[in-house]
């Protein structure tokens, strides 16, 4: 029988704050001089050693509704994450088992006395908040548990993929307060295409997760309890993946959709995959396949 590990042992085995930092720098993930108005326990953040980052809208008292404070957070924290090294993915949540409830009645109540002015700044920030989450470099996945509604729905457009469980709901119901989806509708369009974007809009119905699936949404409808096992099959998928090549990977569908096949463009993505393959990332990823081994970067 193999003798059992002492303390000794297990304790060796456990990895420090500061080795963590040193395998990936989004350990302590926060920016030293964070931004005065924002509140970081609107939004966690927690992140493993192998690249994958949690954020979660942390208002389950408001069903995690934004005003200006939780927005300003939320911002702070998707620029902090582009700027992370070795991350290759963010899941996006809600805590308390809703995703968000959309704009806080509270802020809706303010906003109604403000000037067009002010109004036009205030919005500013939602749709630098968007941008922001859109421009991560790492794969962006949105995991829906109960209501997706307004910005909330908004959010799960901006990222690459979304999740929800059996039983969510979303809305764009702004037209029944006499509003439009005016920040969110980039996004909107860009996932569920210009046709379907004016039913939902202009309807402003709640659809269940199915619908929003049909829709293009969201990728998955998850059974109750199994979004644990989503993460980590996901996760486990993306070890080989370079973080690196992940994050040029999305900018070159950013910048060259919807773009003309022209001689222009073929040349910018010749140039690309020219610079990509002299890069550290793409010497190292050619080098280790052919000699048979694992990737500098595999986990």
């Amino acid at each position: 029988m193999a003798d059992q590990p002492t303390e000794a042992d297990l304790n060796a085995l456990d990895v420090t704050d500061a080795e963590a930092a040193e395998i990936n720098s989004i350990a302590q993930p926060l920016v030293p001089d964070a931004a005065p108005d924002a509140d970081a326990d609107l939004v966690q953040i927690d992140s493993t050693t192998d690249g994958v980052v949690f954020v979660t809208i942390n208002r389950p008292q408001k069903k995690n509704a934004f005003d200006a404070a939780t927005i300003s957070a939320l911002h702070e924290a998707f620029e902090t994450l582009h700027g992370a090294d070795r991350v290759r993915a963010v899941f996006i949540r809600g805590a308390g088992g809703t995703f968000s409830a959309g704009a806080d009645l509270n802020w809706m109540r303010d906003a109604a006395g403000w000037s067009e002015s002010d109004n036009r700044d205030d919005a500013m920030g939602l749709a630098k908040m968007l941008k922001a989450l859109h421009d991560i470099p790492a794969l962006t996945v949105a995991v829906v548990e109960g209501n997706a509604m307004g910005g909330g729905a908004g959010i799960v457009a901006a990222c690459d993929m979304a999740v929800a469980v059996e039983g969510a709901r979303f809305a764009f119901s702004e037209v029944k307060l006499g509003l439009i989806p005016a920040t969110i509708a980039p996004y909107v369009i860009e996932a569920v295409g210009a046709r379907r974007a004016r039913q939902l809009f202009l309807t402003g119905n709640i659809f269940d997760a199915d619908y929003a699936a049909h829709a293009g949404l969201i990728d998955l409808v998850l059974p109750e309890g199994s979004v644990d096992e989503f993460i980590s099959m996901l996760s486990d998928s993306l070890t080989n993946n370079a973080p690196g090549a992940m994050g040029e990977a999305k900018r070159l569908v950013n910048d060259i959709a919807h773009h003309k096949i022209d001689n222009g463009l073929m040349d910018e993505t010749a140039k690309r995959i020219a610079r990509v393959r002299v890069s550290n990332e793409g010497r190292e990823g050619v080098a280790a396949f052919l000699e048979k081994r694992k990737a500098s970067w595999t986990v």
